[in-house]
């Protein structure tokens, strides 16, 4: 099963992935984390479904990253007489509270949050931005439109407002009742949709109370007006590209993707860059080489995950993408201009400590000292795991941690091999030999090797990374 690449590949689980061989046939393509989709699917279905993955997780002998991603609140047009009606750039359309069904001339829009926030000359995209609509007039119940872009509108179309910050939750009711639930079967990471400013991710943080860490999803223009505070708040962030891609000018989501990947390594906060990847494979078995470039730039830039989602969730080509993924990221870290790059891109933390210094001598060690195989770094929190990461050393990264929730959560970091360690210690030497057994175990060192050590002492203190040792493996 692939596991020597640094970049890690997160699939999403839906109708094409559901059974215990597809997932494991996943797994063994090179799969490190799975993402449950709580906008479809019942919670019968999900426990299900994560259930096998922590059956799987035993008889493979790897640890698995299960995200739970949160549907948000997602906005929607009501119900139409017809299938569908036609708007004409130009024609004038209204949008309402009034739970008539929808025409050629208005539908509802059963949102107060929208009327109570919207104002004249304020864009609203429908279906994925393929219609846009500019508001002329407005009240607390009602607003006139005009196409600006027209085509096909039906029932239940998705409704995105890239100009307007609504004063509405970034969790809903069904998502506290699925974050319930998912809590309850043991996710590893939470993923909150819509974030909008910080005080989302900390409410979300509040309502977990330490079960899982968050990830923070970008997908609005507001969330990059409050970018550095969000990613400072956040355990993780994922560059949702799809609408992000609908709500800010299309063509600067790529720009947006450097910036947040930078900023999160700078952050030591790991970040997955997501949405139509490999599109193309959702029907046909090979990408598009702009795919192909595309999953690549992203390894280049030094994401930690490249996530997969309808290719995996409903595509005809589940494995083949997840292959095909691995190989695009292999190709990459072969080519000696990656960490090239990487070294280039390292930054002075934001805020440098004791741990900051440790980890950044770690990477410089291993770049001098012959025969170094591995760098072992025990955590109890996954902190110095995420410091040691951030450096992006061209070896991989074994974290020990005796939580076998935070050592899952490493699943989904750059470079990282994560293992259970419930082994306590009150000699240091005891700590070189399980350093040195895991990393021959692993098949990382050998006789004659050299492995790297970041810790905290005294041990098992959470937070606290101020130790560095070179072990010669006998």
């Amino acid at each position: 099963m692939p596991t020597d690449t640094h970049t890690k590949i997160l699939a999403t689980i839906g109708p094409s992935s559901a059974t215990r061989q597809q997932l494991s046939d996943l797994l063994d393509a090179g799969v490190d984390g799975f993402r449950v989709n709580f906008s479809h699917g019942t919670h019968e279905e999900h426990k299900q479904r994560i259930k096998i993955i922590r059956s799987l997780e035993k008889e493979k002998g790897r640890l698995i990253a299960i995200l739970a991603d949160l549907q948000g609140p997602k906005l929607r047009v009501g119900n139409f007489k017809e299938d569908k009606v036609l708007l004409k750039e130009g024609q004038k359309f209204v949008l309402d509270m009034n739970p008539k069904l929808g025409d050629e001339t208005r539908v509802c829009l059963p949102h107060k949050e929208i009327f109570e926030a919207i104002k004249p000359g304020e864009t609203l995209l429908v279906n994925d931005g393929y219609i846009a609509l500019r508001v002329d007039k407005c009240s607390k119940t009602s607003m006139e439109t005009t196409v600006t872009v027209g085509g096909y509108i039906s029932s239940h179309k998705g409704v995105n407002l890239p100009n307007t910050k609504l004063k509405i939750s970034a969790i809903t009711p069904k998502d506290r009742d699925d974050l319930k639930f998912a809590l309850k079967v043991g996710v590893d990471w939470v993923g909150l949709s819509f974030v909008q400013k910080a005080e989302d991710v900390r409410e979300l943080k509040k309502l977990i109370d330490g079960k899982a860490r968050v990830i923070a999803k970008l997908e609005k223009p507001s969330a990059i007006d409050d970018l550095e505070n969000i990613i400072n708040e956040a355990d993780a962030v994922m560059v949702a590209r799809g609408d992000l891609g609908v709500e800010c000018p299309i063509q600067t989501v790529p720009v947006l993707q450097k910036r947040i990947v930078k900023l999160c390594r700078q952050y030591a906060k790991p970040v997955i860059v997501a949405t139509q990847m490999l599109e193309s494979m959702i029907n046909n078995p090979t990408p598009t080489r702009a795919e192909v470039s595309d999953v690549a730039t992203a390894v280049y830039d030094g994401a930690d995950t490249v996530m997969l989602s309808a290719e995996t969730a409903a595509g005809k080509y589940p494995v083949n993408a997840v292959k095909m993924m691995h190989c695009i990221i292999k190709q990459v870290e072969d080519d000696p201009l990656f960490f090239e790059t990487m070294n280039s891109t390292r930054r002075i933390p934001c805020k440098a400590s004791e741990a900051d210094a440790i980890t950044f001598a770690a990477s410089e060690l291993a770049g001098v000292l012959k025969n170094v195989k591995a760098i072992v770094s025990y955590s109890s929190s996954g902190f110095t795991t995420f410091l040691t990461a951030r450096e992006r050393p061209s070896l991989p990264i074994l974290a020990l941690s005796p939580d076998i929730k935070v050592a899952r959560q490493m699943a989904l970091v750059w470079g990282v091999k994560p293992y259970l360690n419930k082994e306590s210690f009150k000699k240091f030497s005891n700590v070189e030999k399980c350093a040195v057994k895991y990393a021959k175990a692993t098949g990382l060192a050998s006789s004659g090797d050299h492995i790297i050590i970041t810790a905290g002492f005294p041990l098992n203190i959470k937070g606290r990374t101020n130790m560095l040792h070179t072990v010669y493996v006998e």
